[in-house]
């Protein structure tokens, strides 16, 4: 069994479960959006977790200090995107039978204070957090280790875990692409999300039918792209950034035979048996191809879909050109980290003359 995990933790096999997961998640969210269901899912991942604890070292990960408060982030997640489901679900079942939201009904317009039911609330809230985190530094010490040593650097060397996202995403791409260029278009991304997508149900109120594109868009960021690669970041990358298993001993020694080839490496010299060309544009000729003809021709299906059809005649076609390339920006992530798991393929577009690798 433990074997068999180890295997099945590998990213290639993992990520894709995670989305045939986020595919059965979305399609039968009212299903899951029970309670029923959550305190059964609850019931074998708390035993699931159990049984890996038995584990010397899965159970050396996971109390390390650092990872604890993670771990107990990563159960909030849980809880927290259930939990939206469930009253999102709630509320599509009653627009559906003609009524109003829970949020609009009758029974929950009533207002109440700031001082002194917000405030007093805001205070025990505060004032419980302090006694917790207080308890907690008592009991779980902070991994402090000694004074920096400029020659010496930790392996393996990890960012805060609110990085290692960014981190993991070091992998498959060049850093400027990796640490300017994504983060940035992130954050655009999530600023222009209500002024590309201008419908006004579901605000206020908790729903998945009335925003099916806006949901499951940000859902799969948020899951699939961040929370996984935290995941994958803080509990599976060992030393030398190398992928372990949970129940793997983290070896210094382990050396995985990776030959990373760039795709002008694969199309010259591995496919024709020549030399590649000198000429940077020629050279990568290939690349921007295959880059040109993933953004245009997604972009001519969702064009021809019933989908696409609906979202440019009720968006318009600035929002709606600016949403595809925002949606397959962010899916050139997972097409990346494919290309790497299964073919070892580090630059689709490898120009270093200009600081641009794809």
């Amino acid at each position: 069994m433990k074997e068999l995990v180890n295997t099945l933790s590998d990213p290639k096999y993992s990520f894709t479960g995670v989305i045939i997961g986020f595919y059965l998640f979305m399609k039968y969210y009212r299903t899951i959006g029970t309670v029923k269901f959550f305190i059964s899912s609850m019931i074998i991942i708390l035993g699931v977790f159990i049984w890996m604890m038995q584990d010397p070292n899965f159970h050396a990960i996971i109390v390390w200090p650092d990872n604890v408060p993670i771990v107990i982030l990563l159960f909030a997640v849980i809880f927290f995107t259930w939990f939206s489901i469930y009253k999102a679900a709630i509320n599509d079942a009653r627009i559906e039978g003609g009524e109003t939201p829970v949020e609009g009904s009758v029974e929950n317009r009533e207002k109440v204070w700031t001082w002194p039911n917000l405030v007093y609330t805001e205070l025990m809230a505060g004032t419980l957090c302090v006694v917790i985190l207080v308890i907690w530094s008592i009991f779980l010490k902070a991994p402090l280790e000694e004074p920096a040593n400029p020659t010496w650097a930790p392996n393996p060397a990890k960012a805060p875990w609110y990085f290692l996202g960014l981190q993991e995403m070091l992998v498959y791409f060049d850093p400027w692409m990796a640490g300017v260029v994504l983060p940035g278009l992130i954050i655009v991304g999530l600023i222009a999300i209500p002024y590309i997508d201008t419908n006004p149900k579901g605000n206020g109120y908790y729903t998945m039918a009335e925003r099916k594109v806006a949901m499951g868009g940000f859902l799969f960021g948020w899951l699939a792209l961040w929370v996984y690669l935290i995941i994958i970041g803080t509990f599976l990358r060992g030393p030398n950034w190398t992928f372990y298993g949970p129940f793997e001993v983290w070896d210094f020694h382990k050396v995985v035979a990776e030959a990373n080839v760039n795709l002008s490496e694969f199309f010259w010299i591995k496919g024709l048996g020549i030399s590649m060309p000198s000429n940077i544009f020629l050279r990568e000729i290939v690349g921007l191809i295959v880059t040109t003809g993933y953004y245009v021709g997604l972009t001519l299906l969702c064009n021809r879909s019933q989908l696409g059809s609906s979202l440019m005649k009720s968006l318009g076609k600035i929002r709606y050109y600016l949403l595809i390339l925002l949606l397959l920006t962010m899916g050139l992530l997972p097409v990346k980290m494919y290309l790497r798991w299964l073919f070892n393929l580090k630059y689709l577009v490898a120009m270093p003359e200009f600081e641009f690798n794809l």
